[in-house]
């Protein structure tokens, strides 16, 4: 249509459309059309809108070397080497990991976990031309696998380098974490479990080993432990100059 002003996703999957044909006659933008149209009807099932499930991390009390965190998320997900249970491939997707940083002006180090921050204004869901990735209204960013076509545009728009892509063929999968190959994956803060009413799995991990040092809870509830921590500590948003409004919140840094 003449005249007719483009939005950026329409850009997006139009120029994704001139630049792949899957199979004769089957262009990309055809498939973003029906995909976007599966996924915005699953993402219109029912969600409290008043909460916002986040995290807050002192990495004061991340123990040096410590990396249960990440081992009991790869167990929650299956994301574990197939051949070496304590073995993982330089291709498997990783929804959490432990970065070694130091403070150049004081010298201090830190053991950091970085995740997907599931941010207000996520990147990864601005870019996205499917509709793939989105944001519940409880704050919590997710992949829709039925609807991801790998064109991984969301991996190059995150800042905290979050994101995965499955290379290789999936065995053994867990059924609360599907996955597959040619898609994108993250962080997902356990959704099945935060459904559930539980914590995520890191968080339970981090807890029972008694360093305390992730808190899960609804931001939005003034009265919620995670809230409190919130109003009390000087926290830190990674990359705060992007206003992206993480859902992740470190302090000790």
């Amino acid at each position: 249509m003449i005249g007719k002003k483009l939005s950026r996703r329409e850009v997006l999957t139009a120029a994704g459309a001139a630049l792949l044909t899957l199979a004769p006659g089957v262009k990309l933008v055809d498939l973003a059309v029906a995909a976007s149209k599966t996924a915005n009807a699953s993402k219109d099932e029912a969600t409290d809108n008043l909460v916002r499930w986040g995290m807050l991390v002192d990495v004061n009390k991340c123990a040096d070397g410590c990396t249960d965190c990440v081992d009991a998320c790869n167990d929650e997900h299956g994301l574990r080497g197939q051949n070496n249970h304590n073995s993982r491939p330089e291709t498997d997707a990783q929804y959490i990991r432990v970065l070694d940083i130091k403070d150049k002006t004081t010298g201090k180090q830190y053991s950091l976990p970085m995740m997907c921050q599931h941010c207000e204004t996520a990147p990864c869901v601005d870019v996205c031309p499917t509709g793939a990735s989105f944001r519940r209204e409880d704050g919590i960013v997710l992949v829709d696998k039925h609807t991801c076509i790998g064109c991984r545009y969301c991996m190059l728009a995150c800042p905290y380098k979050a994101r995965s892509f499955v290379h290789e063929n999936l065995t053994d999968q867990v059924p609360t974490t599907p996955r597959g190959k040619g898609t994108v994956e993250s962080c997902n803060f356990c959704v099945h479990r935060v459904d559930r009413g539980e914590q995520p799995a890191c968080v339970e991990a981090c807890g029972k080993l008694g360093h305390q040092a992730l808190l899960f809870g609804d931001m939005n509830d003034p009265d919620s432990e995670l809230s409190r921590q919130l109003r009390e500590k000087s926290t830190t948003q990674v990359r705060d100059d992007l206003n992206l409004n993480t859902g992740v919140r470190y302090y000790g840094i």
